[in-house]
């Protein structure tokens, strides 16, 4: 118990490099040696007190750089949430420091080692991201990457693959170090080797191939500055009336354009229920002559749901996208009656939940075909993956970041957007009610940026592509593969033991 005086501490400094490696800080390296030091933190230690001392670390890990989910609410929801995905951390430390310790790796098994590292590694962010109620898909170690070197492992498998690649770098390094100690240089080439191939994948990733710009088209998006946070008392309309506002005074009257967007929750009145806001909706797109996407609420019998409106000039509305997955004890209590019975006063802040959409998220007409998911999906793989594979040439990414103020929650949003233009090969329109609004390439790079609380307009030439990527093709093989991977690797140390 003694060692833990020292393993606790620098379990809780290397998980908590987590706030400088995610933006807003964004130093991404750091990322490369938050698993290493946390498997040197728990190296040699049984399943039980590694998965302690773990877990200690998945409270720093997410603490750090997740406080802003604390800026409206207080501290409750954020320590239930990190305790929870602190247990999912727990478990993947303390199965990585079980299995080194059953298997006893030398040689060349150092190297399969630090594959099975990585792999339970991913795994474990795939359950977190995915269970309960959906998981919470955020805070992934490939999330720190969107301005990093490793950002391109986006194109080949998705965040997943670029998690696995930093864990087993990590891994690799802390190997080597640990080998030198014993002074063994000969079997520090192995993994020298490796280390190296997977930190050049990056720079020979051949972005673009496999996809084709098949034209472009003139989009306005508009952040109009609106206060359209869960708690805001905004007069009625004022919303609505911001994005108009900032529609015609930053967009020039004379732009042919071929698309508007605003964000998710752009318009606080619903048209489909307010002649009113129909009559501003279609004064806006005939004075442009371009179709208008924008977020609203809107009703069908007893249920609500968060929506996105496709809004024609001279048809009006067309298509609509409702939100796949709104998000748990936010946008809908799962288990009301009880989890109220545990915090009435937090529940009771969620009065009624959106229903799940079923529809899929293509806008098209004769000039494009554009998919649409609202805010926090970004985060989900499958949902932008599926918008390519249904036929998507760009993406658009509407959010409402009004809840999180001058935190980091609105730029480690954007550079999940930023990730996912580079992993389904489409340029995406990242647009806020109050920012980070931005314009991604499928290269990554930025075409064009909003800066937070104000009024404005990006109006620019974005490409449309065709064709796949490999994360949007065999990458969606990737979490199902790992798992089998990480299993087989555990199962070996099951058997090492018996």
């Amino acid at each position: 118990m003694i060692q833990l005086l020292w393993r606790i501490p620098l379990a809780i400094i290397a998980a908590g490099l987590a706030l400088y490696a995610f933006p807003t800080e964004g130093v991404w390296i750091l990322a490369v040696l938050i698993p290493g030091l946390i498997f040197l933190a728990t190296r040699a230690l049984g399943f039980w007190v590694a998965s302690a001392v773990g877990f200690i670390a998945g409270q720093a890990y997410y603490i750090s750089h997740i406080e802003w989910l604390a800026l409206y609410l207080g501290p409750v929801p954020l320590i239930a949430l990190s305790t929870l995905m602190s247990f999912f951390f727990a478990l993947g430390v303390g199965a990585t420091a079980w299995l080194y310790r059953r298997l006893k790796p030398k040689g060349y098994g150092l190297v399969g080692f630090a594959f099975a590292a990585a792999s339970i590694w991913t795994l474990r962010e795939w359950v977190g991201s995915n269970f309960p109620y959906g998981g919470f898909p955020w805070s992934r170690l490939g999330m720190t990457q969107a301005d990093g070197w490793f950002a391109n492992y986006a194109w080949w498998g998705g965040i997943s693959l670029i998690s696995f690649a930093l864990v087993l770098i990590s891994m690799l390094l802390v190997l080597i170090s640990l080998e030198s100690i014993k002074k063994r240089p000969a079997k520090l080439i192995p993994m020298a080797a490796i280390a190296a191939a997977v930190a050049l994948v990056p720079a020979i990733t051949p972005i673009g191939l496999g996809t084709e710009q098949v034209g472009e088209i003139r989009i306005a998006a508009v952040q109009g500055n609106a206060l359209a946070g869960l708690f805001s008392n905004q007069e009625r309309g004022s919303i609505l009336q911001n994005h108009l506002d900032a529609s015609y005074a930053k967009i020039p009257s004379e732009e042919e354009l071929d698309l508007i967007v605003w964000p998710e929750n752009a318009s606080d009145i619903s048209p489909l229920d307010s002649a009113g806001a129909r009559a501003e909706i279609d004064t806006l797109v005939e004075k442009y002559q371009a179709p208008l996407a924008f977020g609203t609420i809107t009703y069908r019998g007893e249920e609500a749901f968060n929506s996105t409106i496709f809004w024609e000039p001279g048809i009006g509305p067309t298509d609509f996208y409702d939100k796949k997955r709104p998000v748990p004890f936010a946008e809908y209590v799962p288990d009301r009656a009880f989890w109220r019975s545990l915090a009435p006063d937090l529940i009771d802040l969620v009065p009624r939940g959106y229903s799940f959409g079923t529809r899929d998220g293509i806008f098209s007409n004769a000039e494009f075909t554009a998919g649409s998911l609202i805010c926090f999906e970004i985060a989900e793989d499958d949902i932008p993956r599926g918008l390519v594979l249904e036929g998507a040439q760009l993406i658009l990414s509407q959010t409402n970041n009004a809840d999180f103020g001058y935190s980091d929650e609105t730029y480690q949003q954007a550079a999940i957007a930023r990730l996912r233009a580079i992993e389904t090969g489409r340029a995406v329109v990242n647009i806020s009610t109050v920012g980070l609004s931005a314009i991604y390439l499928p290269s990554g790079a930025v075409l064009d940026e909003l800066e937070w609380y104000t009024a404005d307009a990006m109006v620019q030439n974005v490409p449309l592509i065709e064709g796949s990527t490999p994360a949007t093709g065999l990458g969606l093989w990737f979490d199902g593969l790992n798992a089998a991977l990480a299993l087989s690797f555990l199962a070996l140390g099951i058997r090492r033991k018996r």
